[in-house]
């Protein structure tokens, strides 16, 4: 799951990250407001899921209230295109307001889990303020890792090392220790999957702040945390994934004109690599689940189809839990109900095929049986061509 700018700020704050002074905002005149209270020059952020907004014109610099207001009037409801976005771009609805600052330095630091080494990594570098993967493509020297051994935590002289080799000194160094420590103390108590600060800033008067924030969260642990789980903008996300997760779906909405519906991830992933080998491109990664009910298929066999970019589609089932008969009553009746428009080749293998693979010829629906995966494969790209 992932969180706004000024959300993730909110929960570092908590935890002791130095965050700038700031508020955020969804019309011109709250804007107002709180620059007024600021007093001074003020930042607006552009809130919206995605990177770059600097360079897309999501971050504009206010002399005073007055032009925070008449900047906020143009950036609320513009609709931003990054290049994390892509064309279709996201519409802004808030505004994160900030207290301009005088930055000396910019550094980064992140906290991932390294899932190759089965625990989390802390990273830091100097080259703040910049696309971390650019600088780990071409200056990879610059990024200092610190690996988090599950058994003793994150531990204090790992901090030290970090902020020494970012070349902090004086009381900016225990500042930067502490920010280090705070923010992965942040990062443990809320079960993140990623904690990036890009940049961190040393300001003039030696201040370490976090100028910008960056959250994601296990999906898997949200249960613990239903404050966290309040801070979800759907808004932000592809209605078709909102659309599944309702039925408790794994869908992700992918560039191709395929659907695939597949139970189980590991022949999901399988899927979707064949149809690549046959010459096709995946529209979708949709699982069903292993034990995937006649309602969890119908559900799942209507949002695969409601995607227009969607020119054909592959249901690929082996029944192991769950039984191909269940399956495929299910494709049918959904089918039935949205009439089915586009063609749509089916697979079966497992418990109940032939019962399953009966249903589907005596439904009266076009249905192209497939009985490998090679063939469905192959059968489905040659429907779209």
């Amino acid at each position: 799951m992932k969180i706004h700018e000024y959300q993730a700020k909110q929960i570092l704050s908590k935890y002791g990250v130095a965050i700038p002074k700031g508020e955020v905002a969804d019309t011109p005149e709250k804007v107002y407001e709180i620059a007024k209270n600021i007093g001074g020059k003020v930042v607006l952020k552009a809130q919206i899921h995605a990177g770059g907004r600097g360079k897309a014109g999501g971050i504009k610099l206010a002399e005073n209230p007055e032009e925070a207001r008449k900047v906020a009037e143009h950036m609320i409801g513009m609709k931003l295109v990054t290049h994390q976005t892509g064309p279709k771009g996201k519409v802004v609805r808030k505004l994160l307001v900030e207290e301009a600052l005088e930055i000396e330095r910019e550094l980064y630091i992140g906290i991932v889990i390294d899932r190759s080494k089965e625990r989390p990594v802390v990273m830091a570098s100097t080259e703040g303020g910049v696309e971390i993967e650019k600088v780990a493509e071409e200056k990879p020297e610059l990024i200092f890792k610190e690996y988090v051994n599950p058994a003793t935590g994150f531990l204090p002289f790992q901090a030290r090392k970090l902020a020494f080799k970012l070349g902090l000194k004086g009381e900016t160094f225990k500042l930067g220790v502490k920010f280090i420590n705070s923010l992965y103390n942040a990062f443990q108590a809320t079960d993140a999957s990623l904690a990036e600060i890009n940049p961190l800033i040393i300001t003039k008067n030696g201040s370490v702040l976090a100028l910008d924030a960056k959250m994601n969260f296990d999906d898997n642990a949200l249960f613990r945390h239903p404050e966290i789980v309040e801070m979800r903008d759907i808004h932000e996300e592809e209605p078709l994934e909102v659309e599944a997760s309702k039925y408790n779906l794994s869908y992700i909405k992918l560039d191709g004109n395929v659907g695939c519906m597949v139970n189980g991830a590991g022949l999901a992933m399988a899927t979707m690599d064949i149809i690549m080998h046959a010459g096709g491109m995946p529209a979708n990664f949709l699982d069903v689940g292993g034990g995937a009910s006649e309602e969890a298929v119908k559900n799942a066999f209507k949002i695969l189809v409601s995607d227009p970019n969607v020119k054909a589609a592959l249901i690929n089932i082996f029944g192991g839990i769950v039984r191909c008969d269940r399956v495929a009553r299910g494709i049918v009746n959904a089918a039935k109900e949205v009439k089915l428009t586009i063609p749509m080749v089916v697979r079966l293998e497992g418990t109940n095929v032939k019962e399953g693979k009966d249903i589907l010829e005596k439904s009266g629906l076009q249905f192209h049986v497939a009985n490998t995966m090679k063939e469905a494969a192959e059968k489905v790209v040659s429907l779209i061509k």
